[in-house]
């Protein structure tokens, strides 16, 4: 890359290179700022402040599946050990994983610290409502 440099005042205002180089230092400096992100991603989840989540998590949230149901399963934890931590029933927790119950917002802020989860995966973005 060989540029013209264009000066103002005896000194360089303006660099003007090849469409070709300007385009290819484009691109470098969009893979640098992937780079840059990707390192800071992976500096994240190995600190554990981060969680990679699995795509079969995913795709059973998309697929309407309850979230404090398939949160639960994925942590490994059972109806009743879900709520102890949430101060109620092992009743409660089946009806609410099945629709049958609203929760109130106290109780999913307990469920969402018992699956160390933030309480905005227990709720649907549309309405704040918790998602069937």
């Amino acid at each position: 890359m060989k540029p013209q440099i264009l000066k103002k005042d005896g000194k360089p205002e303006y660099a003007v290179i090849a469409y070709a180089d300007y385009q290819k230092l484009i691109a470098d400096s969009e893979m640098l700022a992937d780079v840059v992100a990707f390192d800071s991603a992976k500096k994240a989840v190995d600190a554990g402040e981060e969680e990679l989540i699995p795509a079969v998590v995913v795709d059973r949230l998309l697929d309407g599946v309850n979230p404090v149901k398939v949160w639960r399963e994925y942590r490994g934890m059972t109806a009743a050990e879900l709520a102890r931590l949430g101060g109620v029933t092992a009743a409660a927790i089946s009806q609410v994983e099945t629709g049958k119950r609203e929760p109130s917002v106290a109780l999913l802020k307990k469920l969402a610290t018992a699956l160390h989860i933030d309480l905005d995966l227990l709720v649907t973005p549309d309405d704040g409502s918790q998602a069937a």
